[in-house]
């Protein structure tokens, strides 16, 4: 086990690469299994959930190679192996197994996935899917057992705008008999990274981005290579670093179209913020920052993903913000490790209410989940101090040697090992 400590107060500069997104990579791992030829994903970002993917693929027969960010598949040798337990534990996006396995073999079964404790996120609507293409599904010891003779196109009306949902039954659908729709789809920029590789394999999918996608489906499926977009919720992340501690950081390899909704809010609290083709340079505001409200919302409203960072930042904003997250009624448990910092917050049902400015100092935090942990991280910044945070496996879990790219900005950050003694008992008991 080890602790992310990191020396507030520095001012940053310089440019920093944007990896591979991580929503789009543990979707598209999975749909390698589709194909009867070897695939490549390019640009992959390195953190533990594409290796915990992989290591899924090598257990059910697959040949795998990752080097340089580079993923190479080759699935002809896979086979329908349950996966009731072990890795599959460890992400919550396991479950896109689900669809690619049904769609392949038939059949599956896949434990029930883990990943962030962000309250439930029920996969009904995945199911609710998979049974009008005509699979069998049941839960049963704590795995998912899904079942067809044949997968048959249907018209499929999801009852709420979910993109795990949406990508899994374009996973099982593509290789299913006749026409699948899909209506009240999700947009993520993700569903079209997808459809992407799909398409490029063989599959005949169209309106990914807009709320109704149709897929014809085919036969068979063959390998291809694929570039993954960049990361839009790491690199607002890095925006909103740089609007609390940049002079001219030049965040590189971006969508700017993909981060307008955060962009837009940046702005009105006061940073500057200036978008090029690929590349947005976002500088400190030399006054005061201004509070805002937030209001999470599906793409492209402002993504669950960066309302935690965000928080972070209007610690420093003049007056009250009131931060709302409508996806994920969990997903306030940095309120407490901020409070420790000094941050005035107070958190109300799915509401966050935060009086600013106040001032940040250094201290002990754990990281409860992946955005959390990136939410402290950019308290760690701005704070005065020495912050240490223990479950940086959180951190891993969804940013590209994270450390690094801060480092080479000019942050102060280092990594040291840490034993069960050294915590306090509060984090012994949450970890038990």
């Amino acid at each position: 086990m080890e602790k992310l400590l990191i020396e507030g107060g520095h001012r940053l500069s310089g440019t920093v690469q944007i990896s591979g997104a991580k929503n789009s990579a543990v979707a598209l791992i999975p749909a390698t299994i589709l194909a009867d030829s070897p695939v490549t994903i390019d640009m992959l970002p390195d953190i533990s959930d594409v290796r915990t993917l992989c290591t899924l693929l090598q257990e059910i027969g697959g040949e795998i190679q990752f080097i340089d960010h580079t993923l190479t598949v080759d699935p002809r040798s896979m086979v329908d192996m349950p996966l009731p337990n072990g890795s599959v534990k460890k992400l919550r996006a396991s479950y896109y197994l689900m669809g690619a396995m049904l769609g392949r073999f038939h059949q599956a079964v896949i434990g029930l996935p883990g990943g962030c404790n962000l309250g439930p996120r029920p996969i009904d609507q995945h199911i609710k899917g998979f049974e009008a293409l005509g699979a069998q599904v049941t839960n049963e010891r704590g795995a998912i057992y899904l079942r067809a003779n044949r997968l048959r196109g249907a018209r499929i009306y999801l009852d709420v705008v979910s993109v795990g949902a949406t990508i899994n039954i374009m996973l099982a659908a593509v290789r299913a008999e006749g026409q699948t729709i899909i209506e009240n789809a999700a947009k993520e920029p993700e569903i079209i990274d997808v459809a992407t590789l799909l398409t490029s394999m063989g599959a005949k999918i169209k309106g990914a981005g807009t709320d109704v996608i149709r897929i014809e489906g085919v036969e068979s499926l063959h390998g291809c290579r694929h570039m993954i977009i960049p990361d839009r919720i790491e690199a607002g992340t890095f925006m909103i670093i740089g609007a609390a501690q940049g002079r001219e950081l030049l965040i590189d390899n971006v969508i700017p179209q993909h981060v307008e909704s955060l962009t837009a809010k940046l702005r009105e609290m006061g940073a500057d913020v200036q978008a090029g083709e690929d590349q947005m340079l976002v500088s400190r505001n030399p006054g005061k920052l201004k509070s805002v409200d937030i209001k999470t919302l599906v793409y492209p409203g402002f993504p669950t993903d960066l309302q935690q960072p965000l928080t972070s930042l209007l610690t420093q904003a003049e007056g009250t913000s009131l931060i709302t997250d409508t996806i994920y009624g969990a997903r306030f448990k940095h309120i407490d490790e901020l409070r420790r910092m000094g941050a005035n917050v107070k958190v109300e049902g799915r509401s966050a209410i935060l009086t600013g400015s106040t001032h940040l100092e250094g201290a002990k935090v754990r990281a409860t989940d992946l955005r959390a942990g990136a939410s402290l991280v950019i308290a760690g910044l701005m704070a005065s101090g020495v912050t240490e945070i223990t479950g940086v496996d959180h951190i891993d879990r969804g940013y590209d040697h994270l450390m690094e790219k801060l480092s080479n900005i000019g942050a102060h950050v280092w990594r040291e090992a840490i034993d069960d003694e050294e915590l306090p008992d509060r984090l012994k008991r949450n970890d038990r």
